[in-house]
């Protein structure tokens, strides 16, 4: 039983983990429709649902293992003052998921339960997608400034809707 309650514990870890990014983007994509940025709620919201899928894994998992998944959040959501307040803080959530996620691969390796590790591998990749995508976004908000990048992220500028 020592294989499986090691990687039941990582996966609720990072279950929890899931839960408080769900509601973080949650959180977010109603924050940016209140800004009028309503093309980048919609991202956000396309975010959330792909980290309540990785919940959904994880969950799935945990059950096969033989567990009681506890579905609760780790962290509560944080309101951002900016967008690059939100970036920031989403990007060091990424890097922190990635850094938990390779270390509890590696352990499910060592341990030989090899769906666990192929399950956290798969989600670092996932991941390091959003990771990218939120490094490129900082990138552009710094090269375009605030203002163009706020006018590329809303419906129409025009009309305001």
């Amino acid at each position: 039983m020592g294989r499986e309650a090691n990687s039941i514990e990582n996966l609720q870890t990072a279950l929890a983990m899931e839960m408080s990014a769900i509601n973080q983007y949650l959180l977010h994509a109603h924050v940016l429709d209140d800004w009028g940025l309503d093309v980048l709620a919609a991202r956000m919201r396309a975010e959330m649902t792909e980290e309540l899928g990785h919940a959904g894994r994880f969950i799935d998992r945990i059950l096969f293992l033989g567990g009681d998944p506890v579905v609760a959040a780790s962290d509560r959501p944080r309101r951002a003052a900016s967008l690059d307040e939100m970036f920031s803080a989403d990007l060091a959530d990424e890097k922190n998921a990635i850094a938990v996620y390779t270390e509890a691969a590696r352990l499910a390796g060592e341990s030989r339960d090899i769906g666990t590790r192929i399950l956290f591998e798969i989600i670092v990749q996932e991941e390091e997608g959003h990771m990218d995508w939120l490094q490129r976004q900082r990138n552009l908000l710094a090269r375009l400034g605030e203002p163009t990048f706020m006018a590329q992220n809303m419906s129409d500028v025009t009309t305001g809707g």
